[in-house]
């Protein structure tokens, strides 16, 4: 028996749990408060796609001329047969099946495997392993497209009735499905819900629902609960309420919830257990029913907690060996969000930026900026460790703060932890090929980031305080320090013309082309309630579509005075970048992924070229850091002569991973060199500056900026010595 229920609805994720209930179960350990949460997500999809699943799915009649349900229907026994081996495969138990399943003849085979032509040249540079997931991937999507023609259109695996959930400035639509009987996805996911209840018997029920997506489903576990055991108090948080909820004045809300809470979960929640268990009247940013009428109460003089007080997110209870993995093309940094078990933490609360035009950046989880110590964070790294046994982490931060990153990665490396990671960033000039090289030290494996527009005009109206030439550096810095970058693509952004767009286009193949991309995703703009351009839409040129508000407030209709059809440029911009993503096509005309005409592009074929080959600014800052993070050299002393003079001279010869390098030096800037390497380990906390090297080298020798920019040094710059 525990005081509180947290429930993840389907659907989010088939590789991870999505991180709320983690995050807010590690806080209520820091206040006693007992707690048991569930991803009732993945619990569907494994009662769906097994054994015992798939029959009943394939008992129903199928009431449909469609070729390929016929045929996924007719090869019902084969699909029954493999479903259980496949999905062990995909959790990781089962890896021998890899050689059945790429050997062919031994997975059913419909529409979903058409695309094998397009990508069978990707398989050669792929494992096995890795080939056999994408192919596993697409026999399930092939079950996926059955479930949804043949059982419920709303199925999709990262999201149900995701419809109903959008831009719902009114609750009639939703209040009306309500009403409707269960579909039978809702039968099978209140039918597991029931059972964890009567197992756990929460007073409280907390549902998070961080997506549109997750809406539907979170009304019909609280309308089951309401229904079947009123005695328990239901309440809403999570991403979809913070953005969609905050004017909220429908009471038919609250015959399903008795509250929805808004912005940090941490102190509304444990308020709500207090009024619930305790019979207290505090809270905070909380919605709720009273004198039949919707009231929104902050009456608490508790401040939120600091980041510091949280506590270490809590993955107990979770069904952490059973996720799948799925590859859905062959791309290794875009495979990422789908593939592996990724512990999620955040590196700081909010943005650090929080002034691009197009970002909720009036909300308090964009503008309430509250980095988290380092320490604290691998602390916390290492208790997660301890209890999953999983060594990978997403930082899900807006943008991960360079800094941070920076001591986060030195206290990796302090620590002699083997882990890996990856984060979302800003591609701003602070990341240098020395930072992205300690990144890569410390375990970063990729980073994806806002390149948006590629349009310089663009960029300065959004105010992403970056530019196109300096993306493109950032990302060949990255990338040539071995770590993969993802670029978050945007079209339609107000007053963007065709030829704009044209130009992205340009600008993004160049990068594919020259490998300093490894992956990307363009999206349509879509205008915000509460960013810039949504609430002071006439300096943006657009002209929004109001509508009453009683529900849902965050996507707002628009109309751009420039007129332009920005939808058409969809199904062209993402089919190519389909393309560059396998390393293909960078030869086709920019005309040829549209079928409607376009201008030539206005940008030279070189232009992400001669970005790259700008020469870097040479001179450090005295305050700059610099750190060694290679090992201790052999060295070997001999006796250098020329034209009847004879000098000591010492060579040191370094070793990693993978290479070995050797570099001689006179014998006492050696001695010194190596006094030096000792002050600049990593086991000295304290930072030596660019300054205070040069002054101990001036008290023995002339001219450090000499030695600094000599061949021996500027190699052993790219084998570990780092200035920041």
């Amino acid at each position: 028996m525990k005081d509180i229920l947290l429930i993840t609805p389907p659907f989010t994720q088939l590789n991870t749990p999505y991180p709320a209930t983690a995050y807010l179960k590690g806080f209520l350990n820091t206040k006693s408060i007992d707690s048991f949460q569930m991803d009732l997500g993945i619990e569907v999809i494994l009662e769906l796609f097994s054994k015992q699943g798939l029959k009943a799915i394939f008992e129903r009649d199928l009431r449909s001329n469609d070729k390929n349900l016929q045929r996924i229907h007719s090869l019902q026994q084969n699909y029954i047969n493999t479903v259980d081996g496949v999905v062990e495969f995909l959790q990781g138990r089962n890896h021998t099946l890899a050689r059945q399943i790429c050997s062919g003849n031994f997975l059913p085979e419909a529409s979903r495997f058409e695309q094998m032509d397009d990508m069978e040249w990707a398989f050669g540079s792929m494992g096995m392993q890795d080939k056999a997931k994408h192919l596993a991937t697409l026999y399930l999507e092939d079950l996926s497209d059955y479930i949804k023609e043949c059982i419920d259109e709303n199925f999709g695996f990262s999201r149900y009735a995701e419809r109903l959930g959008r831009s719902a400035n009114s609750f009639d639509e939703m209040y009306a499905h309500l009403q409707h009987e269960l579909t039978y996805i809702d039968t099978v996911s209140l039918q597991i819900l029931e059972k964890r209840i009567r197992e756990v018997q929460p007073k409280l029920v907390l549902i998070s629902v961080p997506f549109p997506g997750n809406l539907y489903s979170a009304f019909r576990c609280a309308q089951f609960i309401k229904k079947n055991i009123s005695e328990i108090k239901v309440s809403m948080g999570g991403g979809f309420p913070n953005t969609e909820l905050r004017d909220l004045k429908d009471k038919r809300v609250f015959e399903f919830f008795d509250f929805i809470t808004l912005d940090d979960g941490e102190l509304p929640v444990e308020l709500l257990h207090q009024s619930v268990c305790h019979s207290e009247d505090e809270f905070k940013r909380t919605f709720l029913l009273e004198n039949n009428e919707v009231v929104y109460k902050n009456n608490t003089t508790k401040s939120d907690y600091k980041q510091s007080q949280v506590g270490t997110p809590d993955y107990t209870d979770l069904f952490l060996d059973k996720y799948i993995s799925v590859i859905e093309i062959a791309n290794p940094m875009h495979s990422l969000w789908s593939d592996g078990r990724w512990n999620k933490l955040t590196m700081a609360h909010g943005c650090y930026w929080g002034k691009c035009t197009f970002c909720d950046i009036s909300l308090d989880y964009i503008k309430l900026y509250e980095p988290i110590a380092a320490k604290t964070l691998v602390d916390r790294m290492e208790e997660i460790i301890a209890q999953t046994g999983e060594t990978g982490f997403h930082f899900v931060d807006e943008a991960a703060p360079p800094a941070l990153m920076r001591e986060v990665a030195l206290e990796i490396l302090r620590r002699k932890l083997t882990v890996s990671w990856w984060t979302n960033i800003r591609f701003e000039k602070n990341f240098t090929a020395d930072l992205c090289r300690l990144f890569k030290a410390s375990g970063c494996i990729a980073v994806s980031g806002g390149l948006e527009v590629a349009s310089d005009r663009l960029l300065d109206l959004i105010q992403k305080g970056v530019t196109v030439e300096q993306v493109a550096q950032v990302t060949r810095n990255f990338t040539e320090s071995g770590i993969m970058v993802h670029a978050y693509l945007m079209y339609g952004y107000p007053t963007q013309t065709v030829q704009e767009t044209v130009d992205s286009l340009e600008m993004v193949r160049q990068m594919f082309e020259l490998g300093i991309l490894q992956s990307g995703f363009w999206h349509q703009f879509a205008m915000t309630a509460h960013s810039p351009v949504g609430m002071f839409p006439e300096e943006f040129g657009v002209i929004p579509e109001m509508n009453d508000i009683t529900f849902a407030n965050n996507d707002i209709q628009f109309k751009d005075k420039t007129g332009i059809d920005h939808d058409k440029f969809s199904f062209g911009l993402k089919k190519s970048l389909f393309n560059y993503m396998h390393g293909i096509c960078f030869d086709y005309e920019l005309q040829d992924w549209f079928d409607f005409k376009i201008p030539t592009t206005k940008i030279p074929s070189d232009y992400i070229v001669l970005c790259l080959e700008k020469e870097e600014n040479f001179s450090i800052k005295p305050t700059a850091k610099i750190i060694w993070i290679g090992g201790k050299p052999i060295t070997e002393t001999f006796t250098k002569s020329k034209k009847g003079n004879s000098w000591e001279m010492m060579q040191l010869t370094f070793h990693d991973r993978t290479e070995t390098v050797s570099i001689s030096l006179e014998k006492e800037k050696a001695d010194w060199f190596l006094k030096s390497l000792d002050l600049l380990s990593l086991s000295n906390e304290k930072a030596v500056t660019f300054s205070q090297l040069k002054t101990d080298f001036e008290k023995q020798f002339d001219d450090f900026e000499l030695f600094w920019y000599s061949k021996p040094v500027l190699t052993l710059r790219e084998f570990g010595l780092l200035i920041f």
